[in-house]
């Protein structure tokens, strides 16, 4: 199983043609889209409740089989702490293999996260580079691989500009959620 976290907030095309790379270059039965309620990076991030982006990513997935959005971290205490995630995953779901995936931003500091060794010890990590970043395969642990997929140039921050701005937001989010992005944001 891929674990794909984030704000999500909100969802957006570049998370879903991304998670289709990962879901098909690692080969994996499902991705699961980890709606996280709090990261302990962006402790001051304004976001959307919890449930309407939670909302927001069942409909953007839904057409999906192999495409989950959870609720898994919202009943773990706070901030979210991806080691803690992993091991209540791995003690509640025994039969499978967790594989996370990391944007590059997130890889630059990845040691500094919570219990970061351990995640390296005991999950495979899939690194996906941000625009221009690169990141030295050699340089990477054991475990630690590069998800080889064109960059997709969406963010969340602009869609809530575009929004504000009454811009258009067409080919940015799935077509089921465009007006829900337009409310709601």
């Amino acid at each position: 199983m891929g674990i794909f976290g984030g704000s999500f907030n909100p969802i957006h095309n570049g998370h879903i043609a991304l998670a289709k790379a990962f879901l098909e270059k690692e080969n994996l039965d499902e991705v699961w889209f980890m709606v996280s309620p709090q990261n302990p990076f962006k402790v001051n991030q304004q976001l959307l409740a919890d449930h309407l982006r939670l909302d927001l990513v069942r409909k953007a997935t839904a057409d999906n089989p192999h495409f989950k959005a959870s609720d898994y971290e919202f009943q773990l205490p706070k901030p979210s702490y991806t080691w803690n995630t992993l091991q209540h995953l791995s003690h509640d779901f025994p039969t499978h293999r967790f594989t996370l995936l990391v944007g590059g931003d997130n890889w630059e500091v990845f040691d500094r996260w919570y219990h970061a060794e351990d995640i390296l010890a005991h999950y495979p990590i899939v690194v996906y580079p941000r625009h221009n970043q690169r990141i030295s395969v050699t340089s990477l642990p054991h475990g630690v691989t590069i998800l080889q997929t064109p960059f997709i140039d969406i963010s969340s921050t602009d869609i809530r500009q575009r929004v504000s701005q009454g811009k258009t937001i067409d080919g940015l989010v799935p077509t089921t959620i465009i007006s829900d992005v337009q409310r709601l944001y």
